[in-house]
């Protein structure tokens, strides 16, 4: 075969061989995705469903409130089986068991529900994940084997909730009190690298973010929002935050020098302006009120906007000013996720509306019962698919209409 025929050869298995949604789709490694935010980089998804979605597949796997970290052709979550809470690799196009790994007793809280509260973190071929009980554990993704292990003892009301952030060489995650509000250990061999703060712990995962040259992570603790320096752990910046149960689980959000937190309860939510201050940070409080409610659901920014389905209700609000745009009643406590202008929303009752984003009104194009039970966690897009569950079954939609 002649070197030009070798290359029509080539190019047309690369051809033939591109996965069905016919791009590279971006990976979704850690919770809200790979910048944090919430918002996926996938295009060309069906919005507007008059027939049923097609299931691609389902599983039930026992209670736990994770999530989906995407990597390849595997999605990483967690469940219950045998009193025990397990970290789950699955195959993301059939949903069959790759490997799976009990790795801390069962949590059991009857409030809200059973399981693992974090969702498993991807990075170089580990997965990192924080057990409801102070277990975090770094396991080879490929095969489930242990690589290194750390437990915390300061448990909150609600168990540890908060994913492991994983930036360069550290995987940073929050044991509390005097295990560190903050704490990065060497992602590779677990080797303390700094620890920071003796607040109690929270339930938000640990934020990254730039600001003047610098990188910093935001810890969003049962007491305050404490900014650090990402290398080394020195406190920049400490805010003041008070909240019933020390319940801080909605992520922060960083833009254009505006540090935006907020908590359900009667607390609300308030947007800090920036600024260099000696070797730290000082913030100005712009605005705060009780407009976004985020008692566990986080917001996202669009377009200068928030949106959030908080404790009351569906709402969109602006970003620098707080004000309130539009609110729609008795969509509480849902999830939300945003590809290609669209919201893609789960609400806690398991239905799945699509809604273009926007600032005037929600309108859904498409409203479809997907899921029955508890539905609290965030859903994935990804590679075309819907991955979502409810508190025990998971399921896979095909978003393309392709299966």
């Amino acid at each position: 075969m002649n070197q030009s025929m070798s290359r029509i050869v080539s190019f047309l298995a690369t051809v033939f061989l591109l996965p069905a949604w016919g791009f590279a789709a971006e990976d979704w490694p850690n919770f809200r995705g790979p910048k944090h935010n919430g918002i996926s980089e996938e295009t060309g998804l069906r919005v507007k469903w008059d027939s049923t979605i097609p299931l691609v597949w389902e599983r039930n796997v026992g209670s736990a409130f994770s999530s989906f970290s995407c990597v390849g052709d595997r999605c990483y979550t967690c469940g219950t089986e045998s009193r025990q809470q397990v970290l789950l690799c699955l195959n993301a196009d059939s949903g069959e068991v790759v490997w799976q790994v009990p790795f801390e007793k069962a949590y059991v809280e009857r409030q809200g529900g059973d399981g693992t509260r974090a969702t498993p973190t991807v990075n170089d071929g580990k997965v990192y994940v924080l057990g409801a009980k102070g277990k975090l554990l770094c396991a080879d993704a490929t095969t489930g084997k242990e690589v290194w292990s750390k437990q915390f003892s300061h448990e909150p009301k609600w168990g540890y909730s908060s994913s492991v952030l994983v930036e360069d060489n550290l995987a940073i995650s929050s044991g509390g009190e005097d295990q560190g509000a903050l704490i990065a250990y060497d992602k590779k061999t677990g080797q303390e690298v700094w620890k920071s703060g003796n607040d109690p712990a929270g339930y938000a995962t640990p934020y990254p973010f730039s600001f003047e040259g610098a990188r910093y992570v935001v810890g969003f603790t049962g007491q305050s929002a404490i900014v650090l320096e990402m290398k080394t752990g020195k406190q920049a910046l400490r805010i003041p935050w008070e909240t019933s149960y020390e319940v801080n689980a909605a992520a922060p959000i960083f833009h254009d020098g505006h540090l935006f937190i907020g908590s359900g309860y009667r607390t609300g939510s308030a947007v800090f302006k920036l600024r260099k201050q000696g070797e730290g940070l000082a913030a100005e409080e712009v605005w705060r009120n009780t407009i976004l409610m985020p008692k566990f659901q986080s917001c996202i920014l669009h377009d200068g906007k928030l949106f959030v389905s908080d404790q009351k209700a569906l709402v969109c609000a602006d970003f620098l000013s707080g004000k309130e745009l539009w609110r729609k009643p008795h969509i509480q406590n849902g999830t939300l996720v945003l590809a290609d202008r669209h919201f893609f929303l789960l609400t806690e009752g398991g239905e799945l509306q699509i809604a273009e984003a926007s600032d005037k009104d929600w309108n859904p194009i498409t409203t479809k019962e997907i899921l029955e039970g508890r539905s609290w966690c965030v859903p994935v897009l990804y590679r075309g698919r819907l991955y979502a569950r409810d508190l025990e079954r998971l399921v896979c939609l095909d978003l393309k209409g392709t299966k």
